[in-house]
């Protein structure tokens, strides 16, 4: 493995790890969002509209940061030579595309939340299992073993 195949294997790690540590702060957000819509929803008044609606914002953020993470972890694995990483990186794009705003039904936020955690949920293992080969190559950089 070249000088550069490794610093390209690096660079996708780090933009890997970055993708994995705002998924799980958006998934964290979006529990204590979807918690304060539940109160909300049996009996809340004015603050908890407040304070759910301040951890939607919040959710909302995390969110677009994840997206903007994983769509440099995909242009990141681009870059890794296909003789060490044999994925498909398309399912990394186009991640988070959520529009919280504007939904008048408590109901219909609860789903969307649900939503938006389902997709990290698969996402979250997906980001896992390509860092695991990422390092598993980093690892086996002695031949040109294909991983």
């Amino acid at each position: 493995m070249t000088n550069s195949e490794t610093r390209e294997i690096l660079e996708a790690i780090n933009a890997g790890n970055a993708a994995l540590d705002s998924m799980r702060r958006a998934l964290k957000q979006l529990n204590s969002a979807g918690t304060w819509g539940i109160v909300d929803i049996f009996g809340g008044g004015f603050i908890t509209d407040i304070i759910k609606h301040k951890k939607m914002n919040d959710a909302r953020e995390n969110m677009e940061r994840a997206n903007a993470d994983l769509n440099r972890f995909s242009r990141e694995l681009r870059d890794v030579p296909a003789e060490y990483l044999q994925i498909d990186n398309g399912g990394f794009l186009g991640f988070a595309d959520f529009a919280f705003d504007g939904f008048l039904a408590d109901m219909l936020m609860q789903n969307k939340i649900s939503e938006a955690k389902a997709q990290l949920n698969r996402m979250i293992p997906r980001t896992q299992e390509t860092l695991r080969k990422l390092n598993e190559c980093l690892h086996m950089a002695g031949g040109r073993i294909r991983c």
